[in-house]
């Protein structure tokens, strides 16, 4: 089996809602993704010939994904009041709302998903939270 593995940062908010302690409040974090992509079989000819795939390929899916998060505000969907998202839309703060609680396990599920919509074949999906915490998820 051949694997190729790379990452990418980005920057942003988030809390968790119903948590009893420091994440209960908004905070921040440089969250940094790996993917880990695999085949049994190299491609045979072509540009790609004696690849998985092409690692800039790869690292462009996978930047476009995090870019879209950068400095952003990410919470679950009905996680504020609706006078709160008014008032922080009023201020112009970029805010993403996702269907899940926004922890380091569940943005590792969430970037799997996204890459194999993309057609890549994830091995794994790491995703830290600070540079000494992280989760994976795989299948």
């Amino acid at each position: 089996m051949y694997t190729l593995k790379t990452s990418a940062s980005f920057d942003s908010a988030h809390f968790l809602k119903g948590y009893e302690g420091k994440c209960s409040n908004i905070h921040g974090h440089r969250w940094t993704v790996e993917i880990e992509v695999a085949r049994e079989q190299l491609d045979t000819d072509g540009q790609c010939r004696g690849m998985i795939v092409d690692f800039s390929t790869l690292k462009s899916d996978l930047g476009e994904l995090v870019d879209y998060l950068d400095h952003s505000l990410i919470i679950e969907e009905g996680s504020l009041k609706a006078k709160t998202m008014e008032a922080l839309s009023e201020e112009n703060f970029r805010i993403i709302q996702v269907d899940f609680r926004p922890t380091a396990e569940k943005f590792a599920k969430y970037f799997y998903d996204m890459m194999t919509n993309k057609g890549y074949r994830v091995a794994r999906s790491t995703v830290y939270e600070t540079p000494n915490n992280c989760a994976t998820y795989s299948e």
